[in-house]
């Protein structure tokens, strides 16, 4: 059986863009009549995604497979690791958790779970016609060489040609590029078919004079300049992007949402939705820069415990208390729904040994940690009718549970009724809402996808608190993914591209893709 070509998106760092370019790429290929898949051997993020048979991988894998056209699975991010407090990580092979290890004992693990990164590419080699596979940080980490299994162990085991990115707009791209190169050794260098410049501001011919010496030092083609972009949402892979956003600056009659930007956000892009509906999304830490919000959201995190006794050292709980005590509206989602809990229990040390800890107290329930973790898609109704979610009764949403923990009420109104979950075909109420409605706590991430629920709720929002918030417009992802696309072919020698992913390797050279071709070759 013939198998599918390979082509790999390796950087010259971590943040450089390769996770949007991987997308990119998956929507041309898909445009072009290719049956793609995305692939990530091993992740380190906290965003993450559930698979609709209850399996979690990096978010970025799940952009890029709807970027694709298809369905996620585990295959296409096998090995997930989730940073903790205590240089420790989750470590998520397949989907489920595998174990907790300390970063200096990962090394002893890679041999296993290489085999896994094997046979998870193999999978979608047979069921695809190519799989763009992105690499993770910088090939040029000598100090992780002999352990490493996402950049050039996966190339050279696979025999996939190798596109190099670099980011312009942090300065010193050519040097980057030329470093990174270098410190390769030969055999690996062999595998870096051509050169990328990516986030580049200004006149691409003002730098034609260093594109045409960086393909002269290096004896490999730039491919492609890729414009620096504000007007195209496509989620990141991690957290790491926020401290790279500007300031924003609040809109005259404009929704005024903060989002509690804490030391391991998770999900951040939950909120992306309502940014692009015209509100304003700040990711505030500091309780001085509040101002008067029209709501307060305490996202997600991987650790409860510490992110919460961190806001309470910087003055953003007392903060948010405050607030809530004013009339603010609060939202919480996953960890941060936890945070608004009286207490938090973990008898078992799951997350923190320091025993029971207090929590802001705005949603009469206690949360107990345990070993048991929930992954699973849900498809559920707004439960409440009061407050943020007055009129809301009964609207349909749809989203993801990534949580340990269950929340014990002691009264409090059910926020959502979960109706569908296709991985266990369980029916339960989720999330909570205090007397008032004014605090709703649920652990359903991509809530604002649901656009119905969203227009709804930010009209509700806008009523209550500002009545001049204009009206939302349509969410609509795939559009995104096609203007992407577009900016990117037009951006990128996408002839030298196909060439290089049908030449593949020597050793590869054997290699067809399979089923559907291209209409037209380039």
């Amino acid at each position: 059986m013939s198998r599918a070509k390979t082509i790999m998106i390796q950087g010259t760092a971590s943040s450089v863009g390769k996770s949007v370019l991987v997308a990119a790429l998956c929507r041309i290929l898909r445009q072009d009549g290719y049956r793609v898949a995305p692939f990530k051997a091993q992740n380190m993020a906290l965003n993450s995604f559930v698979t609709r048979e209850g399996g979690e991988i990096g978010r970025a894998q799940a952009v890029q497979a709807e970027a694709a056209g298809i369905e996620p699975n585990v295959h296409m991010n096998p090995i997930l690791l989730k940073p903790e407090c205590d240089l420790t990580s989750q470590v998520i092979v397949l989907g489920k958790v595998d174990s907790d290890i300390h970063g200096i004992e990962y090394w002893r693990h890679t041999a296993r779970l290489l085999d896994v990164v094997q046979d998870s590419l193999n999978r979608l080699r047979e069921e695809y016609d190519v799989v763009v596979i992105e690499g993770a940080g910088s090939p040029a980490e000598i100090n992780l060489r002999d352990h490493e299994i996402v950049n050039m162990r996966v190339a050279m085991m696979f025999g996939t040609p190798v596109l190099l990115v670099g980011d312009i707009d942090r300065g010193g791209v050519f040097a980057a590029l030329l470093g990174t190169l270098e410190l390769l050794t030969s055999e690996e260098r062999a595998y870096v078919k051509g050169l990328i410049i990516n986030k580049f501001r200004g006149y691409v011919s003002l730098l034609q004079p260093g594109l045409d010496m960086l393909a002269e030092r290096t004896a490999r083609p730039v491919l492609g300049v890729v414009p620096f972009f504000t007007d195209i949402h496509i989620a990141q892979e991690d957290s790491v992007f926020l401290d790279e956003l500007p300031q924003r600056q609040v809109h005259d009659g404009g929704i005024d949402i903060v989002v509690v930007k804490l030391p391991h956000t998770s999900n951040y892009d939950d909120f992306d939705p309502l940014e692009r509906a015209g509100c304003t999304l700040r990711f505030e830490s500091s309780p001085s820069r509040l101002g008067n919000p029209d709501l307060i959201i305490v996202p997600g995190t991987k650790t409860t415990v510490a992110d919460l006794l961190h806001i309470r050292q910087t003055g953003m709980a007392e903060a948010i208390v405050r607030f809530s005590r004013a009339g603010t509206p609060v939202l919480g989602i996953c960890g941060g729904f936890q945070m608004l809990c009286q207490r938090i229990s973990d008898p078992d040390a799951v997350e923190w040994r320091g025993g029971d800890v207090s929590g802001l107290g705005l949603l009469d329930a206690t949360v107990v940690f345990g070993p048991e973790k929930r992954t699973s898609q849900v498809k559920a109704t707004v439960a409440a009718n009061s407050g943020l979610l007055a009129g809301l009764k009964g609207h349909e949403v749809e989203g993801y549970e990534i949580h340990s923990g269950r929340t014990l009420a002691q009264g409090e109104t059910p926020a959502f009724f979960v109706h569908e979950t296709p991985s266990e075909n369980k029916r339960f109420y989720d999330g909570l809402t205090n007397a008032g409605g004014t605090v709703v706590g649920t652990y359903i991430h991509g809530l604002f996808d649901s656009q119905s629920f969203t227009a709804a709720f930010l009209d509700r929002l806008g009523h209550g608190t500002n009545p001049n918030a204009p009206p939302p417009e349509p969410l609509s992802r795939q559009q995104e993914y096609d203007k992407l696309a577009a900016l990117v072919r037009k951006s990128l020698g996408m002839e030298a591209i196909y060439r290089i992913i049908e030449q593949g390797m020597p050793e590869e050279s054997n290699c067809r893709p399979s089923g559907q071709k291209r209409k037209e070759t380039p």
